[in-house]
């Protein structure tokens, strides 16, 4: 793929997922957004569970609308993804252990994030590099 229609594409797909997940976390503070109706027992009880924690949605909401607007802009992509990353693997084993039906739409997120994150690597290798780690204490 040519570096340009891989870069437009990238932006298209970071566009769409920074969208999906800023409109995840409003709703999360303006609950516009009405639940399924037919959604299985094990899903609603685990939907409760985190409800009844009071700090853990609009915890999350946050996360969701930040990393989504980070994700948006090349610039600050790398920064969205990390952001995005828990609260993705959080989709991911919500749907792996309480209702299955929802794993292909996580899985194919997780496609777009592992892009993301893959495409802005070189961001991250300060993070881990050793080399950069020299701790001093006064």
């Amino acid at each position: 793929m040519k570096s340009s229609i891989k870069s437009k594409v990238l932006f298209v797909l970071s566009l769409l997922f920074g969208l999906f997940f800023i409109n995840a976390g409003l709703n999360k503070f303006l609950n516009y957004m009405p639940m399924p109706k037919e959604m299985p027992e094990k899903m609603m009880k685990a939907f409760a569970a985190f409800t009844e924690i009071g700090w853990l949605m609009p915890l999350v909401g946050l996360a969701e609308i930040v990393g989504g607007l980070l994700i948006i802009f090349p610039r600050t992509r790398a920064l969205g993804a990390l952001i995005i990353f828990p609260v993705w693997v959080g989709i991911l084993l919500t749907n792996i252990y309480q209702d299955t039906s929802g794993l292909p739409i996580a899985l194919g997120f997780g496609l777009i994030l592992l892009w993301i994150m893959y495409e802005n690597r070189h961001k991250y290798f300060p993070l881990i590099s050793s080399t950069n780690t020299r701790a001093t204490i006064g």
